[in-house]
Order: structure tokens, then C-alpha cells, then sequence
């Protein structure tokens, strides 16, 4: 149940879907590359938002509520600019021409807006009736830490899925574009051009990132309005992001560190609040735990600005010192 009044969540949502439709749906269509100033306009106008909102929402709901937005919203920022290595990945290996990007980064994120609502929908059904869904959350976000962790250094590569490979093998697909065109003739023939298969890519790969995002929000706030709204400004200005950070998203050496401390600490928090709300009755005969303590929601958001924070500027440090130590290499030849 919201604690944010009606009037407030429905105002909020009209606004929200006013500024979804212009970021991707009108600005998102023009195919062309955004310069480094449209870029940061864009992306400065969509932080302002979100911070001016959750102050609204300290103003018409209180401290917790705010508190929970800011902390959801920058760990779903945080895991878009991860996901972020995957769409160039995609991008890359489909060679999207560059001035088609930004049209195919608004579907694709159209697409994880409707999925993540759907998800964020079955999220709180669970979590209304279940209690023990928590445990399953909790673990799978501690399985994501890890696995940040111990697969930090590879090489990220992009592998089609069997949908992929099943729908290539059915259907006709030339090998080149034709602008925004999923139909075209070729030699009297009509054929699917690869936007289709790069549709589907960023679309199936759009679920595996929802499977990441919901459970770690609801770690962070029960309310399906904070929930939601926290997501949609995570992905507004999410397409100008990839063209600011372009070259520079493989600097970030140390962000997936960040976000598994930040991914592995909601993991433990959602354990011990499945711990508090406990129904199974192999663990203390199905009562809840009340020794197990309780993390308050601003401790929450410490962790997630530290985290990021430090990962951040860890990453920044590295990439200054490495860049100083080559240039007198590049300086004698």
C-alpha cells in the first residue's frame, strides 16, 4: 500500500508518461547522433527531475518514502549504465549504423519499461501473499553479486539466443539495413532487414535485466508507485547517456564491483526481512525472527551512494593514471 496520496500518484504518472513519450517516443525517432551538449542537457534535466521529485514526494508522503525513491533510483540508474556494456555489445554486433542507434535504444527501452512493469505488477503479488519470496530474491541477488565479481576481467561477448537463431533460420534476413525499415525488397524479393533481429535482441535481453532490477528494488521499498516511478526515471535520458559515455563505458573498470556490493547488501537486507516476516515452518517453527535486526531505509541509501560512489571515482583515478603513464611512451615515438 502507497503511502503517497492519489492526486500526487496520478499527477505524477501523467507527467512521467508526457515526459517518456518526448524523451523516446518523439526525440528518440530522429536519427541522428546527439552532440556532447545535447547529451549532458538532456541527462542534467532528467537528474533535476528525479531529485525535484522525491523532495515532492517528502513533501506530500514524508521522510521514508523520498528516502526509498532516491535509493531506488540510483541503484536502477546504476544498473542501467551496466547494462549499458551490453547494448554496445549488441550494437556492435549487429554494426547498427551509428546514426540509427539512438532510434533503436528508444525501442529497446520502451520495451524494458513494459517489461519491468509487468514484472514489477507480478513482484507485488508475491510479495503481498508470499513472505518466503523474499528468500528467493535475496539469494538470486547474492548469485548476481557473485557473479559480478568472479566475472570481472572477461571479455563481455554477445551470444545469440535460440530465439534468435530459430527465427533466422525461418525467415528471410538480408544482411543490410534499409534506415528504420523491419521490411524491405531486395532483387524483387521482400526480406526482413536486421532491425528485427536487433529488436529482439535488446528485447530478450531486456528481460534478463528486469530479472536483475525488480528484486532489488523491492529489497529497497514495498510500494508499488515508489517502485515504478523510480524505474521510469532511470530510464529517461538513458539513450543520451550511451552517446555521452560512448568509448568511455569500458573506464568504468570498477562500477560492477560497485554494483555487486550494492546488489549483495539488498541480497542480505531481503533475507533478513523474510527473516522478520517468516511463514515457513522449518525456520523457528514459521514465527518470525524478531533478533534479527532491521536496516533502516537511509542506511540503505549510505550504502548505494558509497558504493557507486567509490566505484566511481575509483574507476575515473585509474583511468587518469593510466592515460598519464602513456603519454610520455607516446611522446618518444
Amino acid at each position: 500500500m502507497s503511502e503517497t496520496p492519489l492526486p500526487f500518484m496520478v499527477v505524477s504518472l501523467v507527467v512521467l508518461a508526457v515526459f517518456f513519450v518526448v524523451d523516446l517516443l518523439v526525440i528518440g525517432r530522429r536519427p541522428h547522433v546527439p552532440s556532447t551538449g545535447e547529451c549532458v542537457r538532456h541527462i542534467g534535466f532528467f537528474v533535476v527531475m528525479a531529485l525535484i521529485f522525491g523532495a515532492l514526494i517528502w513533501k506530500v508522503a514524508g521522510s521514508k518514502p523520498a528516502i526509498e525513491f532516491y535509493s531506488g533510483w540510483l541503484t536502477e540508474y546504476s544498473l542501467s549504465i551496466d547494462n549499458l556494456f551490453v547494448f554496445v555489445i549488441i550494437m556492435g554486433n549487429f554494426a547498427v549504423p551509428l546514426r540509427l542507434q539512438r532510434y533503436v535504444l528508444s525501442v529497446g527501452i520502451t520495451i524494458a519499461l513494459l517489461l519491468r512493469g509487468v514484472f514489477i505488477l507480478a513482484g507485488t503479488a508475491l510479495i503481498t501473499r508470499f513472505t518466503w519470496v523474499f528468500f528467493i530474491f535475496g539469494f538470486f541477488l547474492l548469485y548476481t553479486a557473485w557473479n559480478m565479481v568472479s566475472s570481472r576481467g572477461k571479455q563481455e561477448e554477445y551470444h545469440e539466443n535460440g530465439l534468435i537463431r530459430v527465427l533466422r533460420r525461418v525467415i528471410p534476413i538480408t544482411s543490410h539495413y534499409d534506415g528504420e525499415r523491419l521490411r524491405t525488397t531486395f532483387e524483387g524479393k521482400r526480406y526482413f532487414t536486421p532491425m528485427l533481429v536487433v529488436f529482439l535482441a535488446i528485447g530478450t535481453t531486456d528481460v534478463m535485466f528486469a530479472f536483475d532490477s525488480i528484486p532489488a528494488i523491492f529489497g529497497l521499498t514495498k510500494d508499488p508507485f515508489i517502485v515504478f516511478t523510480s524505474n521510469v526515471f532511470a530510464l529517461l535520458g538513458l539513450q543520451q547517456l550511451y552517446f555521452l559515455l560512448g568509448s568511455l563505458l569500458d573506464k568504468l573498470e570498477y562500477l560492477p564491483l560497485g554494483l555487486a556490493v550494492v546488489l549483495a547488501f539488498i541480497g542480505v537486507k531481503l533475507i533478513m526481512e523474510a527473516l522478520h516476516g517468516n511463514t515457513l515452518p522449518f525456520i523457528n517453527g514459521g514465527r518470525p525472527l524478531e533478533a534479527v535486526p532491521e536496516i533502516p531505509t537511509w542506511a540503505s541509501l549510505l550504502v548505494i551512494v558509497l558504493a557507486v560512489g567509490i566505484a566511481a571515482l575509483a574507476s575515473v583515478l585509474k583511468s587518469r593514471h593510466m592515460s598519464s603513464a602513456a603519454a610520455p611512451q607516446g611522446a618518444k615515438q
